[in-house]
């Protein structure tokens, strides 16, 4: 997250019509379902800034449910009742507008709203988001498992890619991510029980906390490895390698399938 001086907020203006990303193209529809979470600070002069993203993660009984996927410090480093998630808007004459809106993540007696994996620095909350950001949810069967990254021979050298707001920046007035690539640089990942986490050599910058970190076609592997059958999400960028004050430029992705046993907590009897 990111303490940032903030821009005056846009005019208001009347409802835009709102267009959702190609759903056959991750790339694209990560950038859709990624965005940027925000809080201002008491000083009303700077803001709190994180990643987050869409999953579109059915309830038991076969009911709808958008999931906003995160890291836990992102949520829990505001401290108040109310952030703001930015939501993206397509204008029916053309272009997009950036139309943060109210997200509710604490109750009247301060207590958090979205559950937080346990042992893990990932937090989920069911969100109620716009028809388009709904449809952009990333399908919860692209979250790789604990024995996907073996099963498709992700190794040390394999090029992901991610995506973020560093330092409260967006890629356009419009408030998309910015895209950018890593290499995973620690060996091994697995089994997720022994690493939970795996590094991936990218500078990481305050505001990318949160971000989705995933594998496509337009990814680089090891020549001769087994390409994996679909586009999935690695898992979530969670901080960075920082001994002392000297940044490494080396990030903490935690796996993905932290983030599936978060969304099953959703579902989980809540007492007796």
């Amino acid at each position: 997250m990111f303490d940032l001086q903030i821009p005056p907020d846009p005019v208001a203006e009347p409802p835009p019509v709102v267009a959702s990303a190609p759903a056959w193209d991750l790339t694209v529809g990560l950038i859709s379902a990624t965005v940027q979470l925000d809080q201002r600070n008491p000083d009303a002069s700077t803001r709190r800034v994180g990643t987050g993203f869409l999953i579109d993660a059915p309830r038991p009984d076969g009911q709808p449910r958008t999931v906003l996927v995160t890291a836990h410090h992102v949520l829990n480093g505001m401290p108040g009742p109310d952030a703001r998630i930015g939501w993206r808007y397509e204008r029916p004459e053309g272009g997009w507008r950036f139309a943060p809106e109210p997200l509710t993540i604490r109750d009247a007696a301060g207590d958090p709203l979205w559950t937080r994996h346990p042992e893990r620095d990932i937090a989920v909350m069911e969100v109620s988001a716009p028809p388009a950001f709904a449809r952009a949810a990333i399908p919860l069967g692209w979250l790789a498992d604990a024995n996907a990254l073996d099963a498709w021979q992700v190794g040390p050298g394999d090029e992901l890619l991610t995506l973020g707001y560093p330092h409260g920046y967006s890629a356009n007035t419009a408030g998309f991510p910015i895209l950018r690539v890593g290499r995973v640089a620690s060996w091994p990942l697995t089994p997720i029980t022994a690493f939970p986490s795996f590094l991936l050599d990218f500078p990481v910058f305050p505001g990318n906390s949160g971000g989705p970190v995933f594998w496509t076609p337009s990814a680089r592997k090891a020549p001769g490895a087994l390409q994996p059958e679909h586009p999935f999400i690695a898992g979530v960028l969670v901080s960075e390698v920082r001994p002392g004050d000297d940044p490494l430029g080396i990030g903490i992705v935690a796996h993905a399938n932290f983030v599936r046993e978060a969304i099953a907590l959703l579902d989980a009897p809540s007492g007796p």
